[in-house]
């Protein structure tokens, strides 16, 4: 009896078996040519697949280079994906950056040409005399807008300086001026207040714009960087094998039009992209900040109030020194000594003529429209422009927010990667065509210390994706400074004058002597 039954046995395995033989891979060799796949030898039907390291080890159509180039092209496929859904992401703030430097720079430009047509109008050849004056707080401006270590304070108070020094020396044109006599002179800026409260004005709103617009910038040029970094991944050989069985184990299986379940794509995605998920916190964050310093550029103290009056303003300095002249003359020969008289020569031009432009004040309503018309509605078109760029900047940082976590979502969008939903049982699970069981993981590393599909050691974040996380940090820290009108790079030295207010003129008046020689 008993060999009867192994008989019947052996017959009914051969005829398994037989069945199995007669499942060729002709499907399998049409859809790897259709993908571009050139394989030395690709079987006619199934063979045994003791040989595989990834794909299930029965009855395959694979060879070993077949899965070895699988996994290959496993690599390829995902950084190909991770950088096309990125790309949005990247050109947005590649181009958002570029965009909003050209306004500011523009706008910058337009502001010093403005001024410069008024005043030439206005005060004639004592102003283009002593016009450097002015290019320089336009050059230092530009300098601290582009990185440079500019102290803002001290260059407003600086320009101040040099202009009453300028002033003081024209309105005494019948006395000798000299560098010493300069010298002195600084040290009573802030008791004379000879330009008025203009100082204090500008000072404040200058150096909260520029704060706000360099902070800004910087942020752009910051989340670019960071997108870029991140989303070149390297991805780790349990990944690529994760990959692998997923996108190409049903070829190996005799049925490679058969896409992976939604969930089984998820947790794979999820264990590769874990640690760009962990961008996302601090990603946000920095978003938010952004978001902020935009309300800025846009706000109270937006840059447009602070440019486009920005000569109205000096000019009215200039004008209130003209009026307290004699006062601060008189000051001024108390606290350092009368100068010497220059003889007829210099003083037979007087006064007069000096600034015999007497500004006129106009409100802008009234301004020109001689060339200094045009230059003004130069500047009025790009602030237009720029406010606009930066709404859609603000509308662009808004739909980035949450992108790192959401990517393992994008990335198993049906038809693309996975089956969708309607075929449950219709799509490939990781060892056949049916249901996928596993829950889906969270997001992040430590989420993946279960991850079914791929291993992840959750004790090692990888150190380049933290290198953007603090990069980041430190950046939503400036940011939110700006916000409050701050520049931590200064900050530290604003304080020790706050503490020691004549201390910021000393520096200033220090700084005289170096200029001249």
């Amino acid at each position: 009896g008993s060999t009867t039954i192994i008989c019947t046995f052996s017959v009914l395995s051969f005829a398994a078996r037989a069945d199995f033989k007669a499942r060729n891979c002709s499907e399998v060799r049409e859809a790897c040519v259709g993908k571009g796949f050139s394989f030395a030898h690709v079987p006619l039907q199934e063979i045994p697949g003791e040989h595989l390291r990834v794909c299930p080890q029965g009855n395959t159509c694979c060879t070993q280079e077949m899965e070895d180039k699988f996994g290959q092209q496993s690599k390829q496929d995902f950084e190909n994906l991770v950088d096309e859904m990125s790309h949005e992401l990247r050109s947005t703030f590649v181009s958002r950056h570029k965009r909003f430097d050209e306004f500011f720079l523009e706008l910058l430009e337009n502001t010093e040409r403005s001024l410069n047509e008024m005043f030439v109008r206005t005060y004639g050849k004592p102003y283009m005399q002593n016009s450097e004056v002015f290019e320089n707080l336009f050059a230092e401006l530009k300098r601290y807008y582009t990185g440079g270590n500019v102290n803002l304070e001290e260059m407003l108070n600086d320009f101040w300086s040099r202009l009453l020094e300028r002033m003081f020396t024209l309105l005494n044109s019948q006395y000798v001026i000299t560098e010493d006599y300069l010298e002195c002179i600084c040290k009573y800026t802030e008791q004379l207040k000879p330009f008025g409260d203009v100082p204090r004005k500008l000072k404040a709103q200058v150096t909260r714009a520029f704060i706000a617009a360099r902070t800004f910038v910087q942020g752009l040029s910051v989340g670019r960087e960071v997108a870029q970094r991140v989303s070149k991944v390297s991805s780790t050989p349990a990944c690529i094998r994760a990959l692998t069985k997923m996108l190409y184990c049903p070829f190996c299986q005799g049925m490679p039009a058969v896409k992976p379940c939604k969930n089984y794509c998820l947790n794979v995605m999820k264990g590769c992209l874990a640690n760009q998920a962990d961008l996302d916190p601090e990603w946000n964050l920095y978003i938010d900040a952004m978001l902020l310093v935009a309300q800025r550029l846009e706000g109270p103290f937006n840059i447009e109030s602070v440019m486009e009056p920005i000569d109205v303003k000096i000019s009215e300095a200039i004008m209130n020194m003209q009026d307290n002249s004699a006062q601060v003359s008189y000051r001024v020969f108390q606290g350092c000594g009368q100068p010497k008289p220059a003889g007829m020569t210099r003083s037979a031009r007087g006064v007069s003529d000096v600034f015999n432009a007497r500004f006129r004040p106009y409100s802008p309503e009234e301004r020109p429209t001689t060339a200094a018309g045009t230059s003004l509605d130069r500047l009025r078109i790009v602030w237009n422009a720029m406010q606009h760029s930066v709404l859609d900047i603000k509308e662009k940082l808004k739909l980035s927010k949450k992108f790192w976590s959401n990517l393992p979502e994008a990335m198993c969008v049906e038809d693309r990667v996975t089956a969708g939903n309607a075929s449950d049982d219709e799509c490939w699970n990781g060892h056949t065509k049916g249901r996928y069981f596993p829950e889906v993981q969270k997001d992040g590393l430590t989420n993946q210390v279960n991850n079914p599909e791929v291993g992840v050691d959750i004790t090692r974040p990888d150190t380049f994706i933290r290198q953007q996380i603090m990069a980041l940090r430190v950046m939503t820290t400036k940011l939110k400074n700006a916000y409050n009108g701050n520049d931590l790079s200064f900050q530290d030295s604003s304080k020790q004058f706050d503490a020691f207010p004549s201390h910021t003129h000393v520096a200033t008046c220090g700084l005289r002597q170096e200029m001249y020689f």
